[in-house]
């Protein structure tokens, strides 16, 4: 028995034929053509005599053993004059059951293999459950769902050419309806719903596992847009093309494959080295790209002959293409530049320049083991991949130069590496004016319509654990000097005990603002001068002790605070470290500047936008990823850290915050403090509100909005709002993020009202 290609569904499914029926009941009594009625009746009269298959079964070898009757009754929908064109089954509804095929499809799965199953491309299951439901939703509660996405089967041919077949569905003859009509989603839950397509809980419980029936058989058929898919997929691949990425697509040559209908094909890419006139590997690629012919010209020729076929190809970079080097006449075929073609036993090929603005960027290959596998046609098509080809080049070669500036930056200097260009454009514009001895002013460097990210993890109460551990200082210190007096003779004794007294007292009850101040000065004036003349009289070692225990810069005890220093120079370090090393993944989604300031925590500051890089295309989609990744990163230092404290010498807090802020913002580098800042009076508003969200509380409430263990997003709108529960939903699913979501109102601040916040736990049980 077939087995349902969804086995969570929210559909109980059942074969029937009752509204493909009802159409030849119309015929029956309507069509005035008599072998039509005739033909309506025989067959309504047939099945009349198997119920099963008119109100619905879930036996679905009936399909086998009825499958004569079957044909029949389908037989207007399947044409016999078009069996041999026209690809189409019929099947039932969201199930791997398909029957009644034409003759051209039944020959496509022929030549699949035996083994060859049908499977939708790149729909897991569910995404399957959520289409279900949306389906119910448009047909059962009439609403605009328009459901768009494409549906596509992947069926290798008989040479092993992956085909791509579009599909379309026709369920005109299948009808939907919920077992309890007492529990059906309101309008307001089915908006809900489909703004949270990801949360599978929420529509499992609007839309329970079998919870509807479906009853009836659908009609769908294939298109073969298998040149489509595979260009789309070539440009989606180009795209990618990384010079830091280690593990490039090997699928690449099965998608050249598709889209020139070549079973058997190998290519290759060089690129133009025009300052060293040669032409350049890409390492990376070796198990991707063959670079038979490429590799040849480079190895054979030597350094003076490969400089001339560079000029030659620089004026005149025109592609060669050789259907069948067969062809050749006997004087080629025997020249020494045969032999590679020989060797590689290839009989076809093509070596196309790849040109922009007149420039040469790379050589490309294609060759293949089968005589006429390319010819003008095929090389017509690469007319399409230009475009993109140039694209990804040039993209290919702009990030693996800012690579190696970024190594210049990182070794030599501490400006950062997306905003360099900038500073080389007005350093360039300087030196060439001294050399032609004019003066030039350096302009201010500046980068406007920005969108700024902000996040801080802060050590939660740090002022007034360092307070605290003051006082459990001074107090030791006290205690000590208590001891030392108690049980000594020194002269004064009991004035000192005294003045003890007197400062214990207003240490733990009546602390000053100069009360730390005048201690010390009794220390330095008085006590420690009598005990270091006590200690050349006669060596104590109560006094070696203390004065072992007396941090020389302020003669006092020192040593809780210290390890407060200590663990908060710990805490800062690890989260900067998990900080600059997430950026390498940051900067890969679009380069932006960054920067980042530690004090009882750590705060970051991004910037992106086009401005930054105006060689790169920038998107909406840019700051949506980068977002993503901060929220992420935030939660890897939550992790990080809850493992960590376990090691500082004094136990710590930390509450992570993060701000968004929608408005575009300018920056500026101060000269003065070589460093970038935010420019502007209008901009001003963005700073105030991010000095004062640490320290603000939730609206009618005397609760900080920050909370450890807890990670706080702060924004202005709902559309943040539901951006940022995307996000946070995508991480619950990974165990990252706990399910508890509070959505809070943050109290007026200065020259800010109407903020909100959301908090959301972490998992700690969670191994990032």
């Amino acid at each position: 028995m077939p087995e349902f290609l969804q086995e969570d569904s929210p559909f109980q499914v059942f074969l029937s034929f009752k509204k493909y029926l009802d159409v030849l009941e119309h015929i029956r009594y309507n069509d005035r053509l008599e072998y039509r009625v005739n033909y309506a009746e025989s067959v309504i009269q047939r099945f009349k005599k198997i119920p099963e298959l008119c109100e619905g079964s879930q036996d679905f070898s009936l399909l086998t053993k009825h499958k004569e009757l079957i044909s029949m009754l389908l037989a207007d929908l399947f044409p016999t004059g078009l069996t041999h064109n026209e690809i189409k089954a019929a099947s039932i509804p969201f199930t791997d059951i398909t029957f009644n095929y034409t003759e051209r499809f039944r020959k496509i799965l022929s030549d699949a293999g035996h083994n060859f199953v049908l499977e939708f491309r790149d729909m897991s299951n569910d995404e399957m459950y959520v289409l279900c439901c949306c389906i119910i939703i448009q047909v059962y509660f009439k609403k605009d769902v328009k459901i768009t996405i494409p549906f596509y089967y992947d069926i290798p041919d008989q040479h092993g050419i992956l085909r791509h077949y579009k599909i379309t569905v026709n369920s005109d003859f299948s009808e939907i309806a919920p077992i309890n009509k007492n529990k059906l989603p309101n309008d307001k839950e089915i908006d809900v719903l489909l703004e949270n397509l990801d949360d599978l809980s929420l529509w499992k419980k609007h839309f329970p596992p079998q919870s509807w029936t479906l009853k009836g058989f659908n009609i769908f058929s294939l298109i073969d847009c298998t040149t489509e898919v595979a260009l789309s997929d070539l440009k989606s691949t180009m795209i990618q093309i990384d010079p830091e990425n280690p593990l490039p697509n090997e699928n690449l040559q099965e998608i050249f494959k598709s889209y020139f209908d070549v079973a058997q094909l190998n290519f290759g890419l060089m690129l133009m080295d025009h300052q060293h006139q040669k032409l350049e590997k890409l390492p990376i690629y070796e198990n991707v790209f063959s670079n038979y012919l490429l590799d040849f010209w480079i190895n054979l020729y030597d350094e003076k002959m490969q400089k001339t076929a560079f000029q030659n190809l620089k004026y005149n970079p025109k592609p060669i293409v050789i259907s069948d080097v067969d062809h050749f006449d006997d004087e080629i075929q025997n020249a020494p530049n045969f032999s590679v073609l020989a060797k590689n036993n290839i009989k076809s090929f093509m070596v196309i320049p790849i040109v922009h603005e007149g420039e040469v960027l790379a050589l490309m290959e294609f060759t293949s083991e089968i005589a006429k596998s390319f010819n003008g046609l095929k090389l017509k098509k690469l007319d399409s991949l230009s475009d993109i080809l140039v694209f990804s080049l040039n993209r290919f070669k702009h990030e693996r130069d800012n690579q190696i500036e970024a190594i210049i930056q990182r070794e030599y200097t501490t400006i950062h590496n997306s905003v360099i260009w900038k500073f080389r454009n007005e350093a360039e514009k300087y030196f060439n004016a001294s050399l032609q001895r004019k003066l030039y002013t350096l302009r201010e460097i500046s980068f406007k319509n920005l969108s700024p990210l902000f996040g801080v993890s802060d050590i939660r109460s740090s002022s007034d654990k360092r307070f605290q551990l003051m006082l459990d200082d001074l107090n030791e210190q006290i205690d000590y000097l208590h001891k030392l007096f108690s049980s000594s003779n020194f002269l004064e004794n009991e004035k000192y005990i005294l003045a003890l007294d007197v400062f214990e007292n207003e240490l733990n009850h009546d602390f000053k603002a100069d009360t730390e101040q005048r201690f010390q000065r009794l220390l330095r004036e008085e006590i420690h001068p009598l005990l270091q003349a006590e200690l050349e009289i006669r060596s104590t070692e109560a006094i070696k002790d203390y004065f072992s225990r007396v941090y020389a810069v302020n003669s006092l005890f020192y040593s809780n605070r210290r390890n407060l220093d200590e663990s908060i120079t710990l805490i800062n370090r690890k989260i900067t470290d998990i900080l600059d090393e997430s950026q390498a993944e940051a900067q890969e989604i679009f380069p932006h500047y960054y920067e980042r300031f530690k004090s009882d925590g750590v705060e970051h500051n991004l910037y992106i936008g086009q401005n930054l890089n105006p060689s790169i295309p920038y998107t909406s989609k840019h700051l949506s990823e980068l977002r993503y990744w901060q929220l992420k990163t935030i939660c890897k230092i939550e992790h990080e850290f809850e493992n960590f404290t376990k090691e500082l010498p004094i136990s710590l807090e930390i509450a992570s915050l993060i701000f968004v802020y929608n408005e575009r913002i300018d920056i500026r580098f101060r000269m003065d403090e070589k460093r970038f800042d935010v420019d502007g009076a209008h901009n001003s508003f963005y700073e105030i509100i991010k000095k004062r969200l640490e320290k603000a509380k939730i609206k009618d409430s005397a609760e900080r909005i920050t909370s450890p263990g807890k990670i706080t997003i702060v924004y202005f709108g709902m559309e943040n709002q539901k951006e940022y529960l995307g996000y946070i939903s995508r991480l619950q699913k990974m165990g990252i993020l706990k399910n508890n979501v509070e959505l809070l109102r943050v109290e007026d601040l200065q020259g800010a009202s109407g903020l909100l916040a959301m908090r959301v736990s972490l998992a700690f049980n969670f191994k990032l």
